[in-house]
């Protein structure tokens, strides 16, 4: 039975209803953990480490599409809440030719900057021309890559969420698929990785523009006559803007990262941030998910000031993100060798470095489910300027600090538990967030 907006929502009906969202988040991560998995064992480490290098890139601009679908979904939930169905369908029918646009001058500025970007962070030699060739294929498909983070999110809008689902795991799987073929079977090596992540994203960002294109598509979202209107557009960017600054800061940081780990402990070092870095994907990919997931559940009952509703949302929560923090923190410990030997049990350094690493890094998970959440809860809410001020402190300026200033006093260690620190600090400007703007939104 389907579960619609307008309903009051139990912890069974929002696990119901996220429950989708989370599991397209998650094959959405397998992208990069299978890439690497079979680049790491069947390519070797230095193709490993170029992929490392240059795939927070590849997400920045793949992150604007997840800026659009975060942002402008919020926008047309809110709208579909006041009961304005057709501003809903001309915002739906912008949102996706935006996105179309800017997928095409974002991926020829890709391939100009690429090889400039990937010598800026230090690959040379045979790492730089891994770096360029898998780069220039995977931006191929990045219009594909941004209309799927969009179509995730309008989705749940349209109450579509298992066939949203559908279509992420079947790009999963076919993710999967090809990646064994070509890399093990047909030794493609990074142009094989590179096309099979491709391929795959044409799947979870064609396909759908195809059901919303067509007679079949049953609901309240349809694509009709309209215009760019630059303030509607500006609107659902400025909404989403936290998600892109999520995106680019953590990305930002991640060149960082692999820039303190380069120094410190070599191309190593780079490959075991690598390993655990696809293993943290999968895991916050929890979080990501149910925040997308229960968002437009806040924006219609905002857009319908249904203020018991929203309280009721962000009260059970913030109780589900507390406990799966806890939970996540528990397996990355438990877990910790066992997933590192998928990536790295060829090399016994690098293995060692890569457990004890993982095992520092894992605690941040106790706080980063509470802290993304209150960043999606403020986007659900309209108000992406708290959304944006929430990831852009979480995500660039505390994490930049620590791990520029914790390395000093402890080395290698404090690269590890930088993230950890930002938590903590980003979790007490949420939570003074959530206590400035009670009274403006009637949550609490």
């Amino acid at each position: 039975m389907t579960i619609q907006l307008s309903e009051h929502f139990t912890y069974k009906k929002i696990f119901r209803f996220a429950l989708p969202s989370i599991v397209m988040m998650v094959f959405t991560s397998i992208y990069g953990v299978v890439d690497g998995t079979f680049i790491s064992n069947f390519v070797g480490k230095i193709a490993f480490a170029a992929i490392n290098l240059v795939w927070p890139f590849l997400m920045i601009l793949g992150a604007f599409g997840f800026m659009i679908g975060t942002g402008g979904s919020a926008l047309v939930a809110k709208t579909l809440g006041e009961n304005k169905k057709e501003d809903a369908n001309r915002y739906f029918t912008m949102l996706i030719a935006l996105v179309i646009i800017l997928g095409v001058l974002l991926t020829i500025l890709g391939f100009v900057i690429i090889r400039p970007l990937s010598k800026a962070l230090g690959a040379s030699g045979t790492m730089l021309e891994d770096c360029v060739t898998y780069g220039r294929v995977l931006m191929i498909f990045n219009t594909a890559f941004m209309l799927q983070s969009v179509f995730q999110s309008l989705f749940i809008t349209a109450e579509k969420p298992r066939l949203g689902l559908i279509m992420t795991v079947a790009a999963g799987i076919t993710n999967m698929v090809l990646d064994a073929l070509f890399i093990a079977v047909f030794k493609w090596g990074l142009v094989g990785a590179g096309l099979a992540t491709g391929l795959s994203q044409c799947i979870g960002g064609i396909l759908p523009l195809i059901y919303f294109l067509s007679p079949r598509n049953d609901t309240a979202l349809k694509f009709v006559k309209t215009k760019l209107e630059g303030k509607v557009l500006l609107k659902a960017c400025a909404n989403g803007a936290s998600e892109l600054m999520t995106t680019v800061s953590s990305s930002l940081v991640s060149m960082l990262y692999n820039f303190q780990l380069m120094r410190l402990a070599g191309q190593n070092g780079i490959a075991a941030y690598g390993a655990v870095m696809y293993v943290e994907f999968v895991f916050v990919a929890v979080f990501i998910g149910y925040s997308i997931g229960t968002a437009p559940i806040v924006s219609y009952h905002y857009g319908s000031e249904n203020h018991d509703e929203v309280k009721n949302m962000l009260r059970k929560s913030f109780t589900i993100m507390s406990i799966l923090g806890v939970i996540m923190m528990t397996l990355a410990q438990i877990l910790a060798a066992p997933l590192s030997k998928i990536f790295v049990g060829y090399d016994a350094e690098l293995f060692a470095m890569t457990v004890h690493g993982f095992k520092l890094f894992s605690f941040y998970f106790i706080l980063a489910g509470i802290n993304i959440y209150a960043s999606s809860f403020f986007t659900a809410l309209n108000n992406g300027v708290i959304s944006a001020t929430i990831s852009f402190l979480r995500t660039l300026v505390f994490q930049m600090l620590s791990v520029l200033i914790l390395p000093i006093f402890l080395h290698l260690d404090g690269v590890w538990l930088a993230i950890t620190v930002a938590e903590v600090c980003a979790f007490v400007i949420a939570i003074s967030f959530l206590i400035a703007k009670k009274e403006k939104y009637h949550y609490a």
